[in-house]
């Protein structure tokens, strides 16, 4: 805190902490809510944040689910920044990994360029082309958060 010229109130300089805010995480509404919490055991859903579409969601209930640009894939994300055979989400004992399928603009979890097959937690963040999905477990998978 300080007064109006810059000088620390009382001559002494408080500090305050401020959590950290991700300026792309957005509230979800209420039925999104609703959607996580009634997610079947062992099956996941993908909500876009960010990007065409954004509020829409996916339902990940087979062993694999593949997503792309291409009208056959499971997951139809039609837009130039996505690959025709993008990615693919693989349903394991504890949840989904997603596989990059070389795609031109890569897969991003968290940010981060994936190579290889990466298990997937509650909230975290696939990034498609321009699409941003964050990922939410059913009861069976990995924690939900919201």
């Amino acid at each position: 805190m300080s007064t109006s010229d810059g000088s620390p109130v009382g001559g002494v300089e408080h500090t305050t902490h401020i959590p950290a805010i991700d300026v792309d995480t957005e509230e979800m509404s209420s039925a999104d809510v609703s959607a996580v919490e009634q997610l079947p055991a062992g099956s996941a859903m993908l909500l876009v944040q960010r990007g065409p579409d954004a509020g829409s969601r996916f339902l990940l209930d087979s062993d694999a689910v593949t997503i792309g640009r291409h009208p056959d894939s499971d997951i139809f994300l039609d837009d130039i920044s996505v690959s025709r055979r993008h990615a693919t989400f693989e349903r394991s004992g504890t949840g989904y990994s997603v596989t990059d399928l070389g795609s031109l603009n890569g897969t991003y979890v968290n940010r981060d360029r994936i190579d290889g097959a990466i298990a997937l937690s509650g909230g975290d963040e696939v990034q498609v082309g321009k699409y941003r999905l964050i990922y939410f477990a059913g009861a069976a998978g990995q924690g939900v958060t919201a």
